[in-house]
């Protein structure tokens, strides 16, 4: 079994590839559970509904054209866009798999910082349709 060590995260956001400002990346994945519990049985039972899907993101702020504030701005409400996040930027393998979909940005805060402090925002993008996972 491999340890790794997270330092060269790959990003891509409606086609912007923002992996130079990734701080802290979490993909959270899991299925609705839903109470199928029925007729004359003793314990609840229980069936896997759909599936579901968000990235929870940290990034360090940039203002620039095609950088963090300029890719996500408009994105707030808009329609869905492509996301694609892999441990790092190396070849998609078995070892580094690629996971995609399409998915939606409700909020971004583009400024928050004390005086002296870093300025990071951090964002949810939410899923719209499956999560893909590849390892080739």
């Amino acid at each position: 079994m491999a340890e790794l060590v997270y330092k060269d995260p790959y990003l891509l956001v409606n086609s912007v590839d923002l992996s130079d400002y990734v701080r802290q990346v979490t993909i959270n994945y899991g299925a609705e559970i839903l109470d199928k519990t029925a007729g004359t049985t003793n314990s609840k039972e229980k069936i896997a509904g759909l599936t579901d899907w968000s990235l929870s993101i940290e990034l360090n702020q940039d203002f620039a054209t095609s950088a963090v504030d300029d890719t996500l701005f408009d994105l707030v409400g808009a329609a869905e866009f492509a996301v694609v996040i892999k441990p790092n930027g190396s070849v998609t393998g078995s070892s580094n798999p690629s996971f995609s979909g399409n998915g939606v940005l409700a909020s971004y805060p583009p400024l928050g910082a004390s005086v002296g402090q870093l300025i990071t925002t951090s964002i949810t993008i939410e899923g719209s349709g499956d999560l893909s996972r590849a390892t080739t």
